[in-house]
This record gives C-alpha cells, sequence and structure tokens, in this order.
C-alpha cells in the first residue's frame, strides 16, 4: 500500500483542486443517470412531467383487484360506480 493509499480523500490534492476551483473530482463521479443518490435538479421554470395510476385504461374489476377486494359481482359493481362517479380519482387514491 502507496502513502497515497493511506492519504483520506478529503486530504488530496484532488479534492483541494475541486474545493478551491469547483472542478469535479473523479471519485465523485459517478457517469450513471439520476437516482436517489445522484438526483436531476430542475432548473427554474421547468417541468416534468409525472406519471400516475390513472395515466392508463382502468377497468371495474382492476380497480376491485387493487382496491385488495375480491372481484367479486358486487365489488366489480361498486368500483364501476367509484369509477363513474370520481373518475381518476378513483385511481389515485388507490393507485397513486
Amino acid at each position: 500500500m502507496t502513502e497515497q493509499d493511506r492519504t483520506p480523500m478529503e486530504e488530496t490534492e484532488e479534492v483541494a483542486d475541486a474545493i478551491e476551483d469547483d472542478v469535479a473530482v473523479g471519485a465523485f463521479v459517478t457517469g450513471g443517470g439520476p437516482d436517489s443518490d445522484n438526483p436531476q435538479f430542475l432548473q427554474p421554470g421547468e417541468e416534468i412531467k409525472i406519471r400516475t395510476g390513472a395515466d392508463q385504461p382502468w377497468d371495474p374489476e382492476d380497480l376491485a383487484v387493487a382496491q385488495g377486494r375480491y372481484p367479486t359481482p358486487e365489488n366489480i359493481e361498486r368500483a364501476r360506480r367509484e369509477l363513474e362517479r370520481d373518475g381518476a380519482a378513483a385511481i389515485e387514491r388507490t393507485v397513486p
């Protein structure tokens, strides 16, 4: 093991340069896409399209099952009425 290998990263010249000049530190650059560790930030005024459960067609049977109910005729009818009355909100309450 070399002396440089034992030096804590925050004490390396590379990190000092990054702090001083705002340059990227190679060990910190992942090259990966956005995720929970590497979020992608939006510019002010920039919008993102969020896909929700209601973005796709739902049958009453699908809604009944998503609500944790067996697809009995009574549960399917209740889900049909809920979809008819509330539309996408019925789905959003169950599958956001």
